[in-house]
């Protein structure tokens, strides 16, 4: 049986709107979960920008 070629990932730069609206969500400490979805991006990457920036998300508070 042949093997299915493996997906390519895509990555997306954050745009300075993105990272304004990380920026809010942060603030306002709305759940990663929700960010996550409304962005269109997966919880480790929101993560990773933020330590990045220097803000809070989460359980990192």
């Amino acid at each position: 049986m042949p093997k299915k070629p493996k997906k390519r990932v895509s990555r997306r730069e954050y745009t300075t709107a993105d990272v304004k609206m990380l920026r809010a969500h942060s603030k306002a400490r709305t759940p990663v979960v929700k960010i996550a979805k409304q962005m269109k991006r997966t919880e480790g990457s929101l993560r990773q920008k933020a330590i990045k920036l220097g803000i809070g998300l989460g359980h990192q508070r």
